[in-house]
């Protein structure tokens, strides 16, 4: 099946009139899984994001379509497109360039870190340590390691992977879950300092798993 063809079936497959026209669409990061902002398309809508891959909404106050970030600059870039069980509702992914919310945050539902899921923090630490690659060493430990180089990145891993086994053996709880905590820090800085992400051993696991 051509693209064009795809394409096609995913919009015949919605049940416009029961949307009366426009189909609910929610917006979650394609790489966190973080829920982002809900708009609404109409089959224009559907058809201008599909083709510029670029997310495009109607707008029912200005009565037209428009491409999110048609003004800011933080497009949100797509990814995949799906229609729920009933017809009626769409699950947009998307990787977002800047913050989604007018407001300046990154979703429409604010900046609560106390509810974000576990793993949309650790995409957005990912995010932050990335960052820090260049950095002046003086500025923060995370840059400072990046420094001292692969070798002594390597090394921190070892420690800590050490660490975290004799907390289990020891029975400490506690220390468990802080050595592994350092762990986890100082692996995500060694694949990203190796051109990796979290995504990719995610993927490498998903793979495995079929």
């Amino acid at each position: 099946m051509s693209q064009t063809q795809s394409n096609a079936a995913l919009a015949e497959s919605i049940d416009w009139e029961k949307v009366d026209g426009l189909v609910p669409a929610i917006v979650q990061n394609s790489q966190s899984g973080q829920v982002l902002m809900m708009g609404y398309m109409n089959q224009d809508a559907l058809a201008k994001t599909l083709d510029t891959e670029q997310v495009t909404f109607f707008s029912r106050t200005k009565e037209r379509l428009w491409t999110k970030g048609e003004t800011s600059g933080n497009v949100l870039r797509l990814k995949h497109i799906a229609v729920d069980c009933d017809k009626d509702t769409l699950l947009v992914q998307a990787d977002p360039i800047g913050p989604t919310c007018h407001l300046g945050t990154e979703t429409c539902w604010g900046e609560d870190d106390a509810n974000k899921p576990a793993l949309v923090f650790l995409h957005q630490l990912e995010q932050v340590l990335a960052s820090r690659r260049g950095s002046d060493p003086s500025t923060s430990y995370t840059a400072s390691l990046y420094a001292k180089g692969t070798k002594r990145i390597s090394q921190k891993v070892g420690e800590e992977g050490v660490e975290v086994a004799l907390a289990a053996t020891s029975g400490d709880k506690e220390e468990l879950i802080n050595e592994s905590a350092d762990l986890m820090y100082h692996l995500m800085v060694l694949l990203q300092d190796q051109g990796f992400s979290l995504e990719d051993v995610a993927n490498k696991l998903k793979e495995r798993h079929k």
